[in-house]
């Protein structure tokens, strides 16, 4: 983790505000940055002091790269520490190999940057906070919502203070797959069961191995290498609801499994001595039926809570909350928000975000669940492999992977300047 952080200077907390945002993820953080940037009055209230989650999506997507390019900030975000990543292979213990790349993406960045998500964070909102109808509230944990007659107004918070309302015309529930604002607007919603869960750690890195996005596949194993630098964030994939299984066998047949699949890994897994540096992931997919009620609109994992599969997640919601803001930044700033302006948001992101969670569905139940099912050494399957032989079909999956399905670009003006 970095030693040192972005310094937020103490600021005052209002009484109302145009939007109020639950949560500074990057659904949160990219929609604040775009509102005050069109010269609305936005509060960002996230619950914790700092950023600093481990083990958060931190895959920045050639989408969420065009986003920033079109902000004229791609240039300097890319200068912070990260890595790139232009392919990514899978080997099996059978000796099957694919390789999926992404230097056929029509895009100026073919290509994935790993960066921890608090670096991001910390990059969106120093750069919001230069606009003065921005404020970040940390420390403000979001406990529920302010409503009158059908219609939310606002929403309530703690502090160190005390418990506050902050009225708002408009309340963007961004506070993740756990959300509190969606609860509280009592939306329906419609979950699957995904067959995977997940644990996440790290390995030490050597300095002269290919920088890469691994997968090593065995009989009833799957781990996930993601190029760190210094170090390799591991996924260690398995079926949903085994975790207590693979923790009763004990570390030391952790380990071994980690060997069998991935056999570079013998000189380096004893780096794991406690099951406090393996962190479980359950994977929960879901999404809102209703992304809105009269002056309420959910977006990212809030609206739609995404599978780890190809690292979506992240881009995605920043994805929404361009959408939301080109929709938004009008009607807000003339004073007219209605509810079918939020219908309007939920309209334009539905059909992508329901696209990818099918190709995410399709990989998890048609791959990782038979693979994770098997005793026998896997081998790439040939529907897999017929689709990688063909031009036009092998590029659909990067395509998808690094763009999304719609690209959205940038509407809201640059009216707020410092």
């Amino acid at each position: 983790m970095p030693a040192l952080l972005a310094h937020t200077p103490h600021v005052s907390a209002p009484a109302a505000t145009t939007c109020a945002i639950a949560g500074c993820g990057p659904a949160g953080a990219v929609l604040g940055f775009l509102l005050a940037r069109a010269g609305i009055d936005v509060v960002v209230l996230e619950k914790h002091g700092d950023f600093l989650r481990d083990f958060r999506g931190d895959t920045i997507h050639p989408s969420t790269l065009e986003i920033l390019d079109q902000l004229g900030l791609a240039d300097e975000f890319l200068k912070l520490p990260h890595s790139r990543v232009s392919a990514v292979q899978l080997q099996t213990t059978a000796g099957g190999n694919v390789r999926v790349s992404l230097e056929r993406v029509p895009s100026k960045f073919p290509f994935i940057a790993f960066m921890p998500q608090w670096d991001f964070l910390n990059f969106m909102t120093e750069h919001a906070s230069r606009f003065p109808s921005f404020t970040l509230l940390r420390n403000a944990e979001v406990t529920g919502l302010i409503e009158k007659d059908g219609a939310v107004t606002g929403l309530r918070y703690r502090d160190e203070a005390g418990d506050h309302d902050l009225a708002a015309v408009l309340t963007a529930g961004a506070d993740g797959r756990t959300a509190v604002t969606r609860e509280a607007a009592r939306l329906p919603r419609i979950e699957t069961s995904p067959p995977i869960d997940v644990f996440w750690f790290r390995l030490p890195r050597h300095g002269d191995e290919v920088a890469a996005v691994f997968g090593r596949l065995g009989p009833g194993l799957l781990l996930v290498m993601l190029d760190r630098n210094e170090y390799w964030q591991v996924a260690f994939v398995f079926p949903k609801g085994t975790g207590d299984e693979i923790r009763a066998r004990g570390l030391e047949a952790f380990r071994n499994d980690l060997v069998r699949v991935a056999p570079e890994l013998a000189d380096r897994v004893d780096a794991i001595q406690s099951w406090d540096q393996v962190k479980l992931l359950t994977v929960r997919v879901d999404r809102l039926t209703r992304w809105h009620r009269n002056g309420y609109l959910a977006i990212g994992d809030a609206a739609h809570a995404m599978s780890p599969v190809g690292g979506l997640g992240i881009n995605v919601a920043i994805q929404d909350a361009v959408a939301a803001a080109n929709v938004l930044w009008r009607p807000l700033s003339e004073g007219r928000l209605t509810e079918r302006h939020l219908a309007e948001v939920q309209l334009v992101r539905e059909g992508p975000v329901r696209v990818l969670q099918g190709f995410q569905s399709f990989v998890q139940n048609r791959f990782l669940k038979p693979a994770l099912m098997s005793r026998e050494a896997p081998s790439i399957p040939w529907v897999i492999r017929l689709v990688l032989r063909i031009p036009f079909l092998r590029d659909i999956p990067p395509r998808m992977i690094a763009l999304g399905i719609d690209r959205p670009h940038v509407e809201s003006p640059a009216r707020d300047r410092a």
